[in-house]
């Protein structure tokens, strides 16, 4: 004899439908969210960003970039904006405009707000509350967009100085965005300029995660010179995998001054296991990153090698790229299997024991920029043929010349020597691999050019 189902029956089939169709418990439609180390879109299905950054607010009369960007095989952008604080703000209308370009070229919209760079060692830089402030006075532009943004609170928001807050500081700014309405899927910078080689994000993810009353946050490692190897790009990823925590590469290059990051390596092993990465960036870098533009001059005919590479090199975005389904696309196939096993042990709070045995190193010295009574030098550490762990270099002024400030370096003097050292984030160098720093001195009739010996570790 037949029965009518109870209401609870009724919802308890509803519910074993949707696990069976999408292979997971099923998610509100209202927009993205995490589970189980994954983001999804608000139909339920995987989304794994393929994309890059683009400079919107020094260059917001570039708006055909965003057609661009998608016609390339994007299937994400990285938005930059401002909040006030280095640079002219983006108001509410703007950042509504930007939201109708993503929208239209159905690319999903990743917002960062770019002034919080290196806060603690950039003169003027933002704090993390300070980008929530700017957060919470456009949410006009944000509410009701939850399947199409990502709100990214601030870019790198901690140089290599103070940022040992960043855990607190970071899970406060979740939950004030939160208390003041905001549902979107929310993802977070590491500190370090990003690159977290103090491992602080690495060890605090959990509990930032476990913060958020949604728990619908997202980390975002940015990789250069610190992720010189595979086996580092590898072991950091990993730990996210093997803890279950969603993470992305939200900046990359394929070189940067601070070293040769394995741009090779970064899109190997995030294809191969399902993580979302986003190169920097589309067009328009300076300060001597030039050739990080993937495009010349904003011509998308105009590829960079940069720009071939990340757009249509193996494993790049227009062979992996797979677009929301939030745009009526035909869901993905299931994510394969990952080929790498993510690690069994727990992560430790110190970077592993074992090191390569140690190297030779070289170094250059050279002059950047000279005026009456000053300069500014750079010297560049080269190992030899095999990796190192640390280095030092020295040399002798014979021009009367004095060291005032300097950079990326733990250096000192004493009388016409000069002592200068790696510091904690430039002392791991790969076999052939580089890493510079740079000073400003005065000098006094001639400024010749010392010689520099370099000794590894």
């Amino acid at each position: 004899m037949k029965k009518r189902l109870s209401a609870a029956g009724a919802a308890l089939l509803a519910l074993l439908v949707a696990v069976l169709a999408f292979g997971q418990p099923a998610r509100a439609a209202t927009g993205f969210s995490v589970a189980d180390g994954k983001l999804y879109d608000a139909n339920g299905s995987e989304f794994v960003m393929r994309g890059v950054n683009h400079a919107h607010t020094w260059y917001q009369q570039q708006t055909s970039s965003f057609a661009n960007i998608k016609a390339l095989g994007a299937n994400t952008v990285r938005v930059v904006l401002a909040s006030g604080q280095r640079w002219a703000k983006n108001d509410t209308a703007d950042v509504a405009n930007v939201i109708s370009l993503c929208k239209a070229n159905r690319l999903i919209c990743v917002l960062e707000v770019h002034d919080t760079t290196g806060y603690g060692e950039q003169s003027g830089a933002a704090t993390l509350d300070q980008a929530v402030d700017y957060w919470l006075s456009i949410s006009g532009a944000l509410a009701g967009q939850e399947k199409y943004v990502i709100v990214n609170i601030g870019n790198e928001p901690y140089g290599n100085q103070g940022y040992g807050t960043w855990a607190t500081d970071t899970a406060d700014a979740v939950k004030r965005l939160r208390a003041g309405g905001l549902t979107h899927t929310i993802m977070v910078d590491a500190p370090n300029w990003g690159q977290d080689w103090s491992f602080t994000m690495r060890d605090n993810a959990a509990s930032v995660f476990a913060a958020d009353p949604q728990k619908n946050t997202v980390f975002s490692i940015h990789m250069y010179g610190v992720f010189d190897t595979a086996a580092e790009i590898s072991d950091y990823l990993g730990r996210f995998r093997a803890a279950k925590l969603p993470i992305v590469v939200g900046e990359f290059g394929f070189d940067h001054s601070d070293g040769n990051p394995d741009e090779d390596a970064i899109l190997s092993y995030a294809q191969a296991n399902g993580i979302g990465y986003l190169g920097w960036s589309w067009s328009g870098n300076g300060g001597g990153v030039e050739y990080l533009d993937m495009v010349t001059s904003f011509n998308p005919a105009a590829l960079t090698t940069w720009g071939q590479r990340i757009f249509n090199g193996a494993n790049g975005i227009k062979a992996t790229a797979r677009e929301a389904t939030v745009f009526g696309s035909t869901p993905p196939p299931t994510t394969p299997p990952p080929s790498t096993p993510p690690p069994t042990t727990p992560p430790p709070t110190t970077p592993p024991p074992s090191t390569p045995p140690p190297g030779g190193c070289t170094a250059t010295y050279s002059v950047v920029s000279q005026w009456q009574g000053g300069f500014q030098g750079e010297v560049k550490v080269t190992a030899g043929s095999a990796a190192i762990t640390g280095w030092t270099t020295k040399w002798t002024f014979t021009g009367g010349q004095t060291v005032s400030q300097s950079w990326n370096t733990a250096l000192s003097s004493s009388g016409s020597t000069v002592t200068a050292r790696n510091v904690d984030w430039n002392g791991r160098l790969g076999a052939g691999t580089s890493t510079s720093f740079g000073f400003i001195a005065s000098w006094n009739g001639t400024n010749a050019t010392p010689a520099v010996t370099c000794t590894a570790s």
